[in-house]
Protein backbone atom coordinates (compact mmCIF):
# COMPACT_ATOMS: atom_id res chain seq x y z
CA UNK A 1 0.00 0.00 0.00
CA UNK A 2 1.45 3.37 -1.06
CA UNK A 3 2.00 5.94 1.68
CA UNK A 4 -0.06 9.13 1.53
CA UNK A 5 1.98 12.23 0.73
CA UNK A 6 1.57 15.54 2.54
CA UNK A 7 0.53 18.63 0.60
CA UNK A 8 3.58 20.76 -0.18
CA UNK A 9 4.72 23.85 -2.08
CA UNK A 10 8.16 24.56 -3.52
CA UNK A 11 9.94 27.92 -3.57
CA UNK A 12 13.20 28.43 -5.47
CA UNK A 13 15.28 26.15 -7.65
CA UNK A 14 18.86 26.70 -6.50
CA UNK A 15 20.86 26.09 -3.36
CA UNK A 16 20.46 23.57 -0.53
CA UNK A 17 17.10 21.89 0.13
CA UNK A 18 15.24 23.43 3.08
CA UNK A 19 12.10 21.77 4.48
CA UNK A 20 9.78 23.92 6.63
CA UNK A 21 7.30 22.49 9.15
CA UNK A 22 4.65 24.61 10.90
CA UNK A 23 3.08 24.34 14.35
CA UNK A 24 -0.28 23.10 15.61
CA UNK A 25 -3.32 24.75 13.95
CA UNK A 26 -0.92 26.11 11.32
CA UNK A 27 -0.32 25.42 7.64
CA UNK A 28 2.28 26.12 4.98
CA UNK A 29 0.45 29.36 4.04
CA UNK A 30 1.61 30.86 7.37
CA UNK A 31 5.16 30.54 6.05
CA UNK A 32 4.52 31.89 2.54
CA UNK A 33 6.45 35.16 2.96
CA UNK A 34 9.42 33.58 4.75
CA UNK A 35 9.51 30.67 2.28
CA UNK A 36 9.50 33.05 -0.67
CA UNK A 37 12.45 35.08 0.61
CA UNK A 38 14.47 32.01 1.63
CA UNK A 39 13.59 30.54 -1.76
CA UNK A 40 15.88 33.08 -3.42
CA UNK A 41 18.90 31.20 -2.06
CA UNK A 42 17.47 27.75 -1.20
CA UNK A 43 15.21 25.11 -2.66
CA UNK A 44 12.48 25.58 -0.06
CA UNK A 45 9.79 22.95 0.48
CA UNK A 46 7.05 24.04 2.89
CA UNK A 47 4.30 21.56 3.70
CA UNK A 48 1.10 21.02 5.65
CA UNK A 49 1.46 18.49 8.46
CA UNK A 50 -0.94 15.56 8.38
CA UNK A 51 -4.39 16.57 9.64
CA UNK A 52 -3.63 20.22 8.78
CA UNK A 53 -4.28 22.45 5.78
CA UNK A 54 -4.66 20.48 2.55
CA UNK A 55 -2.82 17.38 3.77
CA UNK A 56 -4.49 14.04 4.37
CA UNK A 57 -6.44 13.22 7.53
CA UNK A 58 -5.32 10.25 9.58
CA UNK A 59 -6.06 9.00 13.12
CA UNK A 60 -2.34 8.68 13.90
CA UNK A 61 -0.74 12.01 14.82
CA UNK A 62 2.52 11.10 16.56
CA UNK A 63 5.89 12.77 16.18
CA UNK A 64 7.17 9.51 14.75
CA UNK A 65 4.46 9.54 12.06
CA UNK A 66 5.09 13.20 11.23
CA UNK A 67 8.85 12.60 10.97
CA UNK A 68 8.13 9.69 8.63
CA UNK A 69 5.97 12.06 6.52
CA UNK A 70 9.01 14.35 6.20
CA UNK A 71 11.26 11.51 5.08
CA UNK A 72 8.61 10.26 2.63
CA UNK A 73 8.42 13.75 1.11
CA UNK A 74 12.21 13.91 0.82
CA UNK A 75 12.18 10.53 -0.91
CA UNK A 76 9.40 11.67 -3.26
CA UNK A 77 11.41 14.74 -4.26
CA UNK A 78 14.65 12.79 -4.59
CA UNK A 79 16.38 14.71 -1.77
CA UNK A 80 18.96 12.56 0.00
CA UNK A 81 19.86 15.17 2.60
CA UNK A 82 18.17 18.42 3.58
CA UNK A 83 18.09 21.21 6.12
CA UNK A 84 15.00 20.86 8.31
CA UNK A 85 13.33 23.89 9.92
CA UNK A 86 10.44 23.41 12.32
CA UNK A 87 8.40 25.81 14.45
CA UNK A 88 6.68 24.73 17.68
CA UNK A 89 5.07 21.31 16.94
CA UNK A 90 7.11 21.29 13.73
CA UNK A 91 10.24 21.98 15.77
CA UNK A 92 9.59 18.94 17.95
CA UNK A 93 9.01 16.91 14.79
CA UNK A 94 12.33 18.19 13.43
CA UNK A 95 14.16 17.19 16.62
CA UNK A 96 12.56 13.74 16.49
CA UNK A 97 13.62 13.38 12.85
CA UNK A 98 17.18 14.42 13.73
CA UNK A 99 17.34 11.68 16.38
CA UNK A 100 15.89 8.94 14.16
CA UNK A 101 17.10 9.94 10.69
CA UNK A 102 20.37 11.80 11.32
CA UNK A 103 21.83 10.80 7.96
CA UNK A 104 18.97 12.58 6.16
CA UNK A 105 19.54 15.96 7.86
CA UNK A 106 22.25 18.31 6.68
CA UNK A 107 21.34 20.62 9.57
CA UNK A 108 18.55 21.33 12.05
CA UNK A 109 16.76 24.63 12.69
CA UNK A 110 14.27 24.79 15.56
CA UNK A 111 12.05 27.85 16.01
CA UNK A 112 10.87 28.72 19.52
CA UNK A 113 10.39 25.33 21.12
CA UNK A 114 12.28 23.05 23.51
CA UNK A 115 12.05 19.24 23.82
CA UNK A 116 10.04 19.54 27.03
CA UNK A 117 6.42 19.36 28.18
CA UNK A 118 4.25 22.48 28.05
CA UNK A 119 1.02 23.56 29.73
CA UNK A 120 -2.11 22.95 27.62
CA UNK A 121 -2.44 26.51 26.35
CA UNK A 122 -4.49 25.65 23.26
CA UNK A 123 -7.57 24.33 25.08
CA UNK A 124 -9.68 27.48 24.46
CA UNK A 125 -9.05 27.08 20.72
CA UNK A 126 -10.22 23.48 20.78
CA UNK A 127 -13.33 24.65 22.65
CA UNK A 128 -13.95 27.33 20.02
CA UNK A 129 -13.86 24.91 17.10
CA UNK A 130 -16.02 22.41 19.01
CA UNK A 131 -18.68 24.78 20.34
CA UNK A 132 -19.07 27.51 17.70
CA UNK A 133 -21.66 26.46 15.07
CA UNK A 134 -19.34 27.03 12.13
CA UNK A 135 -21.92 25.83 9.59
CA UNK A 136 -24.23 28.69 10.62
CA UNK A 137 -21.74 31.54 10.30
CA UNK A 138 -22.56 33.91 7.46
CA UNK A 139 -19.20 35.65 7.04
CA UNK A 140 -15.65 35.83 8.30
CA UNK A 141 -16.63 38.91 10.28
CA UNK A 142 -19.21 36.79 12.12
CA UNK A 143 -16.54 34.14 12.64
CA UNK A 144 -14.15 36.74 14.05
CA UNK A 145 -16.82 37.91 16.50
CA UNK A 146 -17.64 34.32 17.50
CA UNK A 147 -13.98 33.50 18.19
CA UNK A 148 -13.34 36.69 20.19
CA UNK A 149 -14.37 35.08 23.49
CA UNK A 150 -11.94 32.17 23.01
CA UNK A 151 -9.06 34.14 21.44
CA UNK A 152 -9.10 37.81 22.51
CA UNK A 153 -5.86 38.60 20.66
CA UNK A 154 -6.66 39.70 17.08
CA UNK A 155 -3.48 38.15 15.68
CA UNK A 156 -4.27 34.77 17.22
CA UNK A 157 -7.84 34.95 15.87
CA UNK A 158 -6.63 35.62 12.34
CA UNK A 159 -4.23 32.69 12.67
CA UNK A 160 -7.07 30.39 13.78
CA UNK A 161 -9.56 31.66 11.21
CA UNK A 162 -7.23 30.63 8.40
CA UNK A 163 -8.37 27.10 9.22
CA UNK A 164 -11.96 27.80 8.13
CA UNK A 165 -13.10 26.35 4.81
CA UNK A 166 -16.28 27.76 3.21
CA UNK A 167 -19.06 25.24 2.58
CA UNK A 168 -20.83 25.23 -0.83
CA UNK A 169 -24.21 26.14 0.70
CA UNK A 170 -22.89 28.67 3.20
CA UNK A 171 -21.20 28.48 6.55
CA UNK A 172 -17.82 26.93 7.26
CA UNK A 173 -16.03 23.76 8.24
CA UNK A 174 -12.45 23.21 9.39
CA UNK A 175 -9.53 22.32 7.15
CA UNK A 176 -7.84 20.37 9.92
CA UNK A 177 -8.91 17.08 11.51
CA UNK A 178 -10.10 18.24 14.92
CA UNK A 179 -10.62 14.79 16.43
CA UNK A 180 -7.11 13.59 15.58
CA UNK A 181 -5.54 16.82 16.85
CA UNK A 182 -7.43 16.63 20.12
CA UNK A 183 -6.50 12.99 20.66
CA UNK A 184 -2.83 13.72 19.89
CA UNK A 185 -2.65 16.94 21.88
CA UNK A 186 -1.15 15.38 25.05
CA UNK A 187 1.77 14.07 22.99
CA UNK A 188 2.15 17.30 21.03
CA UNK A 189 2.60 19.34 24.22
CA UNK A 190 4.44 16.54 26.03
CA UNK A 191 8.17 16.14 26.43
CA UNK A 192 10.19 14.46 23.71
CA UNK A 193 11.86 11.21 24.70
CA UNK A 194 15.20 11.96 23.11
CA UNK A 195 17.74 9.15 22.95
CA UNK A 196 21.16 9.57 21.46
CA UNK A 197 22.86 12.56 19.90
CA UNK A 198 22.42 14.51 16.68
CA UNK A 199 25.93 15.73 15.91
CA UNK A 200 25.05 17.94 12.95
CA UNK A 201 24.85 21.75 13.01
CA UNK A 202 21.80 22.99 14.93
CA UNK A 203 20.27 26.45 15.27
CA UNK A 204 17.69 27.20 17.96
CA UNK A 205 15.96 30.52 17.26
CA UNK A 206 13.55 31.92 19.85
CA UNK A 207 11.47 35.01 20.47
CA UNK A 208 12.79 37.00 23.40
CA UNK A 209 9.19 37.82 24.48
CA UNK A 210 8.04 34.21 24.11
CA UNK A 211 9.11 32.15 27.12
CA UNK A 212 8.84 28.87 25.20
CA UNK A 213 12.60 28.34 25.20
CA UNK A 214 14.35 29.39 28.41
CA UNK A 215 17.96 29.42 29.60
CA UNK A 216 17.28 26.38 31.81
CA UNK A 217 16.27 24.38 28.71
CA UNK A 218 19.69 24.72 27.11
CA UNK A 219 21.58 21.96 28.99
CA UNK A 220 19.15 19.26 27.84
CA UNK A 221 19.22 20.62 24.28
CA UNK A 222 23.02 20.66 24.20
CA UNK A 223 23.09 17.15 25.67
CA UNK A 224 21.33 15.82 22.56
CA UNK A 225 22.35 18.53 20.07
CA UNK A 226 25.96 19.32 21.05
CA UNK A 227 26.47 21.74 18.15
CA UNK A 228 23.42 23.80 19.10
CA UNK A 229 23.67 27.56 18.57
CA UNK A 230 21.08 29.77 20.27
CA UNK A 231 19.81 33.06 18.88
CA UNK A 232 17.19 35.30 20.51
CA UNK A 233 15.11 37.58 18.31
CA UNK A 234 14.17 40.88 20.04
CA UNK A 235 10.55 42.07 20.16
CA UNK A 236 9.28 38.66 19.04
CA UNK A 237 6.92 36.21 20.70
CA UNK A 238 6.23 32.57 19.96
CA UNK A 239 5.45 33.26 16.29
CA UNK A 240 8.96 34.60 15.90
CA UNK A 241 8.94 34.26 12.10
CA UNK A 242 5.78 36.39 11.87
CA UNK A 243 6.68 38.97 14.54
CA UNK A 244 10.15 39.73 13.14
CA UNK A 245 10.30 38.08 9.71
CA UNK A 246 13.37 39.89 8.43
CA UNK A 247 15.46 39.26 11.55
CA UNK A 248 14.37 35.62 11.51
CA UNK A 249 15.21 35.26 7.81
CA UNK A 250 18.61 36.89 8.36
CA UNK A 251 19.51 34.41 11.13
CA UNK A 252 18.41 31.41 9.06
CA UNK A 253 20.20 32.74 5.99
CA UNK A 254 23.44 33.35 7.93
CA UNK A 255 23.29 29.86 9.45
CA UNK A 256 22.81 28.24 6.04
CA UNK A 257 25.62 30.36 4.56
CA UNK A 258 27.97 29.09 7.27
CA UNK A 259 27.04 25.52 6.35
CA UNK A 260 28.18 26.12 2.79
CA UNK A 261 31.48 27.65 3.93
CA UNK A 262 32.39 24.90 6.41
Amino acid sequence: MQRSLVHYREYGQQGPALFIMHGIFGMLDNWHYVSGILGTTCKVVSFDARNHGKSFHHPEMTFNAMAEDLIALMDHLGVEKGIVLGHSMGGKTAMHAAMHYPDRLEALIVADIAPKAYKPGHLPYFEAFEHIPLHMLGSRREADDAFRHYAPDPGVRQFLLKNLEPLPDGGYTTKFNLSSLKQAYPEIIGGLELQGVYSGPSLFVYGMRSGYLKDEDRPKIVEHFPKAHFVGIPDAGHWVHADQPQLFIDEVHNFIQQLQVS
